[in-house]
């Protein structure tokens, strides 16, 4: 399965657990693997269980950076985008921020609003600022 598929299906999971926050991340795992037929994979599973596990400090970077904007104003779909590529910058540096960044854009403009895309570039580009990422990454 090729990266952005699976980074389709996890945000997908992740936007899911949003409104299932009861239900463990285990059985809502599974539940997908059975109901949307997709074989189990490293990457999905990496990316899913990084943003349940690290949620809080994923958000706190997300709020920090969307200057004037709450994290309960936004749509649960960019959020999730948006958890997804900061989990990607912050837990999986092999990925270059750049390409966690379109890829967050791609998925925005697939399943978010007309708004959606550039909003999101603009959170993710200020975290990948003040995290340093850009300066690793620009480092290697």
């Amino acid at each position: 399965m090729e990266r952005r598929r699976a980074r389709e299906l996890a945000f997908e999971l992740i936007f899911e657990h949003e409104f299932n926050f009861e239900v463990s991340p285990d059985v809502l795992y599974e539940n997908a693997l059975e109901c949307r037929k997709f074989e189990d994979n490293g990457y999905i599973r990496e990316l899913f269980y990084n943003v349940v596990d690290h949620k809080a400090a994923i958000d706190e970077k997300i709020a920090a950076c969307a200057v004037g904007w709450s994290l309960s104003r936004m749509s649960k779909t960019s959020l999730a985008i948006m958890r997804l590529s900061v989990c990607e910058m912050l837990y999986i540096p092999d990925i270059p921020f750049t390409v966690s960044i379109n890829e967050a854009v791609e998925l925005a403009k697939k399943f978010d609003h007309e708004k959606a895309p550039a909003f999101i570039n603009g959170v993710l580009n200020k975290v990948a600022e003040v995290e340093g990422i850009k300066a690793r990454d620009s480092q290697k």
